[in-house]
């Protein structure tokens, strides 16, 4: 039997299952995910898309310069998931939309060449300069 995960925006009008062990999460310190989130930096869980699935709502989309498709609620603006053409069969989520992010720990750090330097968060975990897919 899989792991069952589920997860939502802030006003709820989006929900999605994840299946499937939730291993490969990072903290990404890249811009891109900076400006798009408002935040310092953005935990990603890692999974193969097969292991996705939308339960309520249909959420926008925003295809970035970047070759990546970002996935938000219209709602309330909560940035859910990604896509990128680098490594189309997996989806990225956000830890932060799940219902128990607490269960999702980072195990790495990802886009280090972009952090902030007075940022100072899970500093034993490795790190990538960038990221390898």
């Amino acid at each position: 039997m899989q792991d069952m995960h589920e997860g939502g925006c802030h006003c709820g009008a989006l929900r999605y299952r994840l299946q499937g062990e939730l291993a490969d999460a990072a903290h990404c310190h890249c811009s891109i995910c900076r400006r798009v989130s408002g935040g310092l930096v953005v935990t990603w869980v890692t999974l193969p898309r097969s292991a996705f699935r939308w339960l309520a709502g249909r959420p926008q989309c925003y295809m970035a310069p970047t070759s990546c498709k970002r996935y938000f609620c219209g709602e309330c603006g909560a940035h859910v998931a990604l896509v990128t053409e680098h490594s189309p069969g997996s989806i990225d989520v956000t830890v932060a939309t799940l219902d128990y992010p607490e269960q999702v720990p980072a195990k790495r750090h990802i886009w280090t060449s972009s952090k902030l330097p007075w940022l100072h968060l899970d500093e034993q975990l490795p790190g990538e300069p960038e990221e390898n897919l």
